[in-house]
C-alpha cells in the first residue's frame, strides 16, 4: 500500500464515521509548500468517545497485520494527545492528533480545505493554519525543519490571509518568529 492509498483509505473511514479531521504535517507541506519526504501521515481529528470503538474497528479492517491500540486511543482522547496506527506491510505510520477544545483548534477545523486525491475528497489544514501550527511547533522544539516548511508555504502560496496569520501569531506569542521569517522570505 502506498502513502496516498493509505491516506485515501483513512480519509474514507473518517468521512464514513463523520469524524471531522484535517491532514497536517509533512503531507500538508507537500500540498501547500514544496514536496518533501515524510515517513508518516499526521491527521488532526475531532474524536468523540462514542466514535472511538467504531474508528478502532474500521482501522483494524484495513489489513490483517495493522496495529492500533484501543487503550492508547482512550488515553490520547483523555489527554488530547496522540495515538498511532501502523501498517506493517507498507512500513507506514499514521499519527492521529486529538484536537484540543480551544478556539484556535475549532477555527482551524472550520477552515479546512478539501482536495481530491485519487478521486477521493481529503480534508487538509489550510495553508495559513499550517503556518501557525508550524510556528507553534518551532516555539516548542526549535527545529529548523518547521521554519523551512513555513518558508516553502510562503513561497508557493501567494494569496495567504496575512491578517489572519498575524492575528493568531500574536495570540500564540509567535509573532516575533513570524516577522523574522517574513523578512527572510520577501
Amino acid at each position: 500500500m502506498e502513502q496516498d492509498e493509505l491516506l485515501v483509505t483513512i480519509a474514507s473511514i473518517l468521512a464514513k464515521l463523520e469524524i471531522p479531521y484535517a491532514v497536517t504535517g509533512g503531507i500538508a507541506i507537500s500540498v501547500w509548500g514544496h514536496p518533501r519526504f515524510t515517513a508518516d501521515i499526521d491527521i488532526a481529528v475531532e474524536l468523540l468517545s462514542e466514535k472511538l470503538d467504531q474508528l478502532a474497528k474500521e482501522l483494524l479492517t484495513i489489513d490483517k497485520d495493522v496495529y492500533v491500540d484501543e487503550t492508547m486511543m482512550r488515553r490520547a482522547l483523555a489527554r488530547k494527545g496522540e495515538f498511532n496506527f501502523i501498517h506493517p506491510a507498507s512500513g507506514l505510520k499514521v499519527d492521529f492528533w486529538i484536537l484540543k477544545n480551544d478556539l484556535f483548534s475549532k477555527t482551524e477545523m472550520k477552515r479546512r480545505v478539501d482536495k481530491k486525491i485519487s478521486g477521493t475528497t481529503v480534508s487538509f489544514i489550510s495553508p495559513e493554519d499550517l503556518i501557525l501550527r508550524k510556528l507553534l511547533w518551532y516555539k516548542v522544539t526549535e527545529s529548523t525543519r518547521q521554519l523551512e516548511d513555513i518558508k516553502t508555504v510562503f513561497e508557493r502560496q501567494k494569496k495567504l490571509d496575512m491578517k489572519y496569520i498575524k492575528k493568531w501569531a500574536k495570540m500564540h506569542s509567535t509573532d516575533t518568529i513570524l516577522e523574522k521569517l517574513l523578512k527572510g522570505v520577501s
